[in-house]
């Protein structure tokens, strides 16, 4: 079993959702994102999505662009990125790692190098934002021999036709796009969130993840207890921004602040559970 799907049995054996928070690699230098992800599964982290800065990150908002504006100027590589995520597996062998990012940096590396060199450094999934099913074939049995899960997004626009045919190429978990535009811009209710999820259950059994938009503690506990997760990025990006000195650098502040957010996310999540009571702890 994956590690992926290992953590999501054992979080429904638990009866509660995953908090699923994101970083983005060498943002704002390699030492301190190597030492927040490191520190992550301590402060509440289930699963962890880590982002390979891009150039032209395309769905994302201006939080995750500024973030990875600062992880290559930092000196980001996809092969610094996968060294990260190897340094970080010294220390944990039970998180499990998605890579997040796009089509591009991944076709430099090559298909099948990247996906053995991903696993070889303890990735678990792929989210590659605009690599469509139609043109996956690229990757699948690349990733597929590597054993990674190739996680597919979904939104509020996907129809049933298209939803199963995305699905159908899915695994280790479904990523729900929430709203419709680029991350971090606004938040999907409760009762979106309610009526939407049925009709992605019919399409899977595969675990769902909310994301895009979700920012405080209250939003990730509902995301978590409607779906099986919730992803939070612009929210922990901007808390780190805010952390940097007026060059851009990491400060005394960014590690804490970051990781204070980060337990009341988990806090949050923990306390709603799946069936909606308070659980005990």
């Amino acid at each position: 079993m994956s590690r992926i799907a290992a953590r999501f049995k054992a979080l429904a054996a638990q009866g509660r959702g995953a908090l699923i928070p994101y970083l983005e690699a060498f943002d704002p230098d390699l030492d301190t994102s190597l030492a927040l992800l490191k520190a992550m599964p301590a402060a509440g982290a289930d699963l962890i999505e880590v982002g390979m800065p891009f150039s032209d990150p395309s769905a994302d908002g201006p939080v995750i662009q500024l973030a990875a504006r600062r992880g290559l100027k930092a000196g980001a590589t996809l092969a610094g990125v996968l060294k990260m995520i190897a340094a970080f597996r010294e220390q944990d062998q039970e998180t499990p790692i998605i890579l997040m990012g796009y089509l591009n940096p991944v076709e430099a590396y090559g298909h099948a190098r990247f996906c053995t060199d991903a696993a070889k450094a303890g990735v678990d999934g792929l989210i590659l934002v605009d690599l469509p099913p139609e043109e996956a074939d690229i990757l699948e049995q690349p990733a597929q021999d590597a054993g990674l899960d190739i996680i597919r997004l979904v939104a509020p626009t996907t129809s049933d036709e298209r939803l199963r045919y995305v699905l159908s190429h899915a695994s280790g978990f479904v990523y729900y796009v929430s709203i419709t535009g680029i991350t971090g811009t606004r938040t999907a209710s409760a009762d979106d969130l309610q009526a939407v999820l049925p009709r992605l259950r019919a399409a899977t059994d595969l675990p769902i993840a909310i994301g895009f938009g979700i920012r405080t503690p209250e939003q990730a506990a509902t995301a978590a207890h409607i779906a099986d997760g919730a992803v939070v990025a612009s929210a922990l990006l901007s808390t780190l921004a805010d952390t940097l000195d007026a060059e851009g650098r990491a400060t005394d502040q960014t590690l804490p602040h970051v990781l204070e957010q980060i337990k009341a996310l988990a806090a949050a999540v923990r306390a709603k559970g799946k069936t909606g009571e308070k659980k005990a702890g």
